[in-house]
């Protein structure tokens, strides 16, 4: 127990309790309304209810699995075609020249139009409900992931290219053995970039007329008064952001062991 303490850098702990700290002496102390920043004995007694019921605080008792299912489905869906997307057409256009010319241009073109000016356009398309929530997050977490992975492939180094061929290693060996090996720590920055920014605009599609998730949560909580739901639904999508950045690394740590650890954090 004491050898476990004595890893804890409590530096880290320093703000975020004094910011705490801060929080609960205003809210206790009446000088801001509670309906604009709820006391955190608050939050905790209505995140007790969220999570198990019983009680009836708000009309959301009980409910916290369900909305957290629904929004790391949406999640999943949407970062797995960005993923899948991102990483065939980083390679294509990392490692062929011509592929780079004809597509680069125009996905730079399209990443420079903010991922909230899709909304209306995405509406038109889907309508309002779970296909614009995965168009959205899969859009907006394409970009990191395809300009990471189409780095990586580029800039192999040519002396190990050159290696592997001396070798005797076919196109897929070499490919195998040493490309993908090299452009991994490029690869993994992208998609953990890419699965940051899908939980970020988890909430802008949420906020479009779903009736489950956490964003949802969000918004009928604005509508409803209910303004302590709102932090708590945002601490649920940061917690899980981080559980999920966790679990990524683990998955990329089986894959290649060296590399990750270059870029975890």
């Amino acid at each position: 127990m004491r050898s476990a303490l004595r890893t804890i850098d409590l530096t880290v702990l320093a703000l975020p309790v004094s910011l705490l700290a801060a929080w609960y002496l205003v809210a206790e102390t009446g000088q801001v309304p509670s309906y604009l920043l709820p006391s955190p004995k608050e939050l905790v007694r209505v995140t007790k209810d969220f999570a198990w019921g019983g009680t009836g605080l708000t009309p959301y008792s009980g409910t916290l699995m369900e909305h957290v299912a629904a929004s790391i489905m949406r999640v999943l869906s949407g970062f797995s075609l960005a993923a899948f997307l991102g990483l065939s057409l980083g390679l294509l256009t990392g490692r062929v020249s011509l592929i780079k010319r004809l597509m680069d241009p125009t996905i730079h073109l399209v990443r420079a139009v903010p991922g909230i000016g899709w909304l209306p356009l995405a509406m038109v398309w889907f309508g309002v409900g779970e296909k614009t929530t995965v168009f959205l997050i899969a859009l907006a977490a394409f970009f990191p992931v395809y300009i990471n992975a189409a780095h990586g492939f580029a800039n192999v180094p040519v002396h190990l290219l050159r290696a592997g061929q001396m070798l005797g290693a076919d196109k897929y060996a070499l490919f195998r053995s040493v490309i993908l090996p090299a452009a991994f720590p490029s690869l993994i920055v992208g998609l953990r970039l890419g699965l940051g920014v899908s939980w970020g605009f988890l909430v802008l599609g949420e906020l479009t007329g779903v009736t489950k998730g956490l964003g949802a949560v969000m918004m009928d909580a604005r509508l409803l008064g209910q303004t302590e739901m709102i932090p708590i639904a945002m601490i649920c999508i940061g917690l899980l952001g981080k559980i999920t950045d966790m679990l990524l690394i683990k998955v990329c740590n089986r894959v290649y062991p060296g590399h990750v650890g270059k870029v975890s954090g």
